[in-house]
């Protein structure tokens, strides 16, 4: 059943109306009895203005339909109901109605996968219903660098998701359908069936729920950590005669890897690090709590063997070829929940991890007090102001208990 009119497809396709009409007279798109048109023929619309633009003249592509040899067909699927079509607003419209700031609403395009639009661009409808987070995060107090920073990671982690789900519908389903010699209208039926439906709502639902799960670490940990520091400055928490350490791990250049070498490498490097990770954290007592991405959490009793793990795992990071390691270890109080530790302790050793270089093992001096005879020598590298922490912070390098000449320490 039909709900636009031919002015109105041009409008939501973005395309001149005498375009609509030329597409109707060469068959593209159908009009129903009520000369009405779909919503896939709105995306039929955007689809052949694509050809077109990339040299594939309407003529063709209308001959080609009428012969059965191509269809577009599969923009009737319901899966395809999620695709976005253009609103009668602009983002300098937008702009003036809502009273958020032009660039921050221009933002959402770039968020969504789309090229960078101008002002006076139409918005998309489904851009639309990111408007109210932008509304509310303001409202709340949230600084305009702090909504655009999540708008992007928002993106570019749902781009991911999307890119590895396309490329798996395709090597999976379509190269095999067609190897097989599938016609048009047998790739159309996969895409349709019930059980490709029913794996898309499921979808919904799984990025919905895992989105949440995270969350729940983060906002958990910030918590903790306010809870934390008023029984410190209290003097409520007790100093550990021996506390354990956490130890982060990061693999130098693992973003960069995965870009130029695909997820295949990616894979590869985490298969070969976590196998490396388990057997050595296993042989000092320790454990790896949580992979992230391009790293490990590991949690050790003693710290002393948080350290002799870390120098362990960069030489044999090395060994393997892999891009090199670099560490970072505190030792205090921990507080867990659901086998993860939260607190300073953690959040200092993320950031010292951070600030490490290539090949290097930083440690805290709590650290270098509860590592004594172990095998491994410390260096002081002077003082350190890390992102995140107050004050300036006294860190050492480890490294085996042999002569080594320590490199000069760069500013922070």
């Amino acid at each position: 059943m039909g709900q636009y009119s031919r002015a109105e497809t041009a409008k939501r396709a973005g395309v001149d109306p005498s375009y609509v009409n030329r597409l109707i007279d060469l068959a593209i798109v159908t009009t129903d009895a009520a000369n009405q048109l779909t919503k896939g023929d709105v995306l039929r619309a955007q689809m052949a203005q694509t050809l077109e633009t990339g040299g594939v003249p309407l003529e063709s592509l209308a001959a080609t339909i009428r012969d059965g040899q191509a269809s577009l067909a599969f923009l009737d699927a319901p899966t395809y109901e999620h695709f976005p079509l253009l609103s009668d607003e602009t983002f300098n419209g937008l702009s003036a109605r809502t009273g958020l700031p032009v660039d921050l609403l221009m933002l959402i395009r770039e968020a969504t996968g789309g090229a960078v639009p101008n002002p006076d661009d139409q918005v998309r409808e489904d851009e639309l219903a990111v408007v109210p987070l932008i509304e509310a995060a303001l409202t709340i107090g949230f600084r305009p660098v702090s909504v655009a920073r999540r708008l992007r990671v928002l993106g570019d982690s749902m781009r991911r998701v999307a890119e590895t789900e396309a490329d798996a519908y395709q090597s999976d389903l379509l190269e095999p359908m067609l190897a097989a010699g599938a016609s048009d209208a047998e790739l159309l039926a996969t895409s349709t069936s019930a059980d490709t439906l029913r794996m898309d709502r499921a979808m919904d639902d799984a990025v919905i729920t895992i989105w949440h799960a995270h969350q729940m670490r983060p906002w958990t940990a910030a918590m903790i950590g306010v809870i934390e520091k008023s029984l410190t400055d209290a003097g409520l928490l007790t100093p550990l005669r021996r506390p354990p350490a956490i130890s982060f791990l990061d693999i130098t250049g693992y973003t960069r890897l995965t870009h130029e070498r695909g997820d295949a490498a990616a894979a590869d490097l985490a298969e070969v690090l976590a196998s490396l990770v388990h057997r050595i954290a296993t042989k000092r007592s320790g454990t790896a709590v949580k992979w992230l991405g391009d790293g490990v959490m590991m949690y050790f009793k003693d710290p002393g063997s948080a350290v002799l793990a870390a120098l362990e795992m960069v030489d044999g990071v090395m060994s393997a070829g892999l891009p090199p390691a670099h560490v970072g270890i505190h030792a205090g109080p921990l507080l867990t929940q659901a086998g993860d530790y939260y607190g300073q302790t953690v959040n200092l050793a993320s950031r010292i991890a951070d600030y490490a270089r290539p090949g290097e093992v930083l440690v805290t001096t709590e650290v270098v007090d509860a590592s004594n005879d172990i095998g491994a020598m410390f260096s002081e590298v002077g003082p350190a102001e890390l992102k995140g922490v107050s004050g300036v912070l006294q860190l050492h390098s480890a490294h085996w208990a042999r002569p080594q000449v320590v490199p000069n320490r760069r500013s922070p």
